[in-house]
């Protein structure tokens, strides 16, 4: 899986980028079909702002997107994390019964 990781309008802590790029890759254990991450954070504001984290996976034939905002990076990129394990959850079971659904051949064969 490629990771691509993006900080808007500042210079990512190493410990920031680090926590994300394993919060995706333990995104891995739920579905092994996904090509590629984006990772992108910003924030709104410059007092009292709030951070967000937003990360997309490129699926076969889809884009799973989660958003998560809180008041810490990590906390956002866990929020979004945890969204987008119930994606991946949700989109697999789609697939699985899509496979069961399909009409066998004129042969008999699936």
């Amino acid at each position: 899986m490629n990771v691509k990781f993006t900080a808007r309008r500042f210079r990512a802590h190493p410990d920031i980028k680090e926590h994300a790029v394993e919060t995706v890759k333990k995104l891995d254990r739920f579905y092994d079909g996904i090509v590629t991450a984006d990772i992108i954070l910003s924030y709104e504001r410059v007092t009292k702002s709030i951070k967000m984290a937003e990360i997309n996976l490129h699926v076969h034939g889809a884009v799973l997107t989660a958003r998560g905002k809180s008041e810490d990076f990590f906390k956002s990129i866990d929020a979004a994390g945890e969204k987008l394990e119930v994606q991946l959850a949700k989109y697999k079971t789609k697939r699985r019964s899509k496979a069961k659904g399909k009409a066998p051949d004129i042969n008999g064969e699936a």
